[in-house]
């Protein structure tokens, strides 16, 4: 059992969901547009002067408002700079007391292992509790409990290949951990999960970590979860997960797209110089192309074009259009000027880079009140449960902790009871299996 007090409480977590409804939903028509598929301003005319402010930010206050939007932000005159950053002052749980022996990471990633050793000492264990760990990959996290705190662990994973892995890497180390094919999205869950079964997740994304939590809501399972990937659900507008945000969000007429969950993650951490040129280059030839497109179309919109990866792109701006344009079986003309083409797209990008701004401020607030819907789900069906901050952003901009355990010795409210088994029941026809996209 966590102790409370660590993290955020209910009633204070009830305020901050409430407020931050409150300014998402009101600001939605500045943060919602995505700059890159405008040639112009993407809001109405009364924030002309907040625009201009933005385009006469030299690049050093780029990058410095992307790595820390609220600090002195020059959109504070226009927007609430000041509440939106105490919003998004979630208290940081217990540091971890040391590192754990090097030899327990080996075939894990640098940054990824960093991550699990935040992540394991947050998980607070009851007596006689086992350990399941959802969507368990290759079971690095699983055995690495197994050894942290002495406990049975079963990690559940639905890819064969990787549980033929994860067992292989558990003998190899000694470590005694189950490894079970399974679809979590199925009705039907091989494995029991009771009160004694505390179920952990680091960076399950989307629906997968939505079915943890109204599985837990339904078994009184406890949770240390660690979400992630909001936007990878079946359900194109969401649907809030809490009784609490869904009144919220109706007061306030708060609609989220799929895409408008999507900014909540975002933010990345830091590449090196010659990735971040890379994805400037990318960025650029994809609004060149834009500007492109719409001439030969005739139609002023913008046109989706697939990703590529950056080690696949081609060599010069007029090959990757070449490339563009027949993933969308669009003709090119010829005597095309490429070299104006591409100047536009890089001053498309000098413009979309600072429009962004505005996105960059109110993602945080998305992903706090995503996280917030989460626990008032779990408080609502009678736990005790917290949010909180497991480790820096630099290690993961995917940093906040969800744990919860059923309040001692309260009844489940029988109709709550019934809520969470039917969302579990329609949550069994999902077919969505996203991971942790960190490698």
């Amino acid at each position: 059992m966590f102790e409370p007090g660590q993290g955020e409480s209910t009633l204070l977590g009830n305020h901050r969901l409430a407020r931050l409804t409150e300014l998402l939903s009101r600001w939605q028509p500045l943060w919602c547009p995505l700059p890159f598929q405008y040639r112009h301003l993407p809001w109405p005319d009364d924030f002309a002067a907040l625009g201009d402010a933005l385009l006469g930010l030299s690049e050093q206050d780029v990058v410095r408002l992307q790595a820390a939007p609220y600090h002195a932000s020059p959109l504070a005159e226009w927007l609430p700079v000041a509440e939106l950053e105490v919003l998004v002052d979630l208290p940081i749980l217990s540091a971890p007391a040391a590192s754990l022996p090097c030899e327990w990471g080996q075939h894990v990633g640098g940054r990824k292992w960093r991550q699990i050793e935040a992540f394991v000492e947050q998980v607070c264990l009851g007596p006689g509790e086992s350990l399941v760990e959802w969507c368990a990959g290759k079971g690095h996290l699983a055995r690495t409990l197994a050894r942290r705190h002495d406990a049975d662990v079963t990690g559940l994973e639905w890819q064969a290949t990787l549980c033929d892995k994860g067992r292989q890497l558990a003998q190899r180390q000694g470590v005694t951990v189950k490894m079970r094919q399974q679809d979590v999205m199925g009705s039907v869950i091989a494995t029991p999960l009771t009160a004694q079964t505390h179920i952990v997740a680091l960076h399950a994304c989307g629906d997968l970590h939505v079915r943890l939590l109204e599985l837990a809501a339904e078994t009184e399972s406890p949770v240390t979860l660690a979400p992630c990937c909001y936007q990878r659900t079946r359900d194109a507008v969401y649907r809030p997960l809490s009784r609490r945000a869904k009144a919220l969000s109706e007061a306030h007429h708060l609609t989220l797209s799929r895409e408008d969950l999507a900014m909540s993650v975002q933010e990345t951490v830091t590449a090196p110089g010659g990735v971040q040129r890379g994805r400037e280059r990318a960025n650029a030839w994809r609004l060149g192309f834009d500007e492109l497109q719409r001439q030969v179309r005739g139609i002023d919109a913008y046109l989706p074009v697939p990703s590529l990866a950056y080690g696949r792109m081609p060599d010069d701006f007029a090959g990757f259009c070449r490339w563009a344009a027949r993933q969308k079986g669009l003709p090119l003309p010829s005597g095309v000027d490429w070299a104006a083409l591409e100047a536009a797209g890089w001053q498309r990008q000098f413009r979309v880079k600072r429009l962004e701004l505005v996105r960059h401020l109110f993602r945080r607030p998305l992903e706090v009140w995503l996280a917030l819907d989460r626990m008032m789900l779990l408080t609502e069906s009678g736990f005790d449960a917290e949010l909180g901050i497991f480790c820096d952003r630099e290690l993961t901009p995917r940093n906040l902790l969800l744990r919860a355990s059923r309040s001692g010795g309260q009844a489940v409210n029988p109709s709550l009871r019934d809520e969470a088994r039917s969302s579990a029941a329609a949550a069994g026809g999902r077919s969505s299996r996203w991971r942790d996209p960190v490698p």
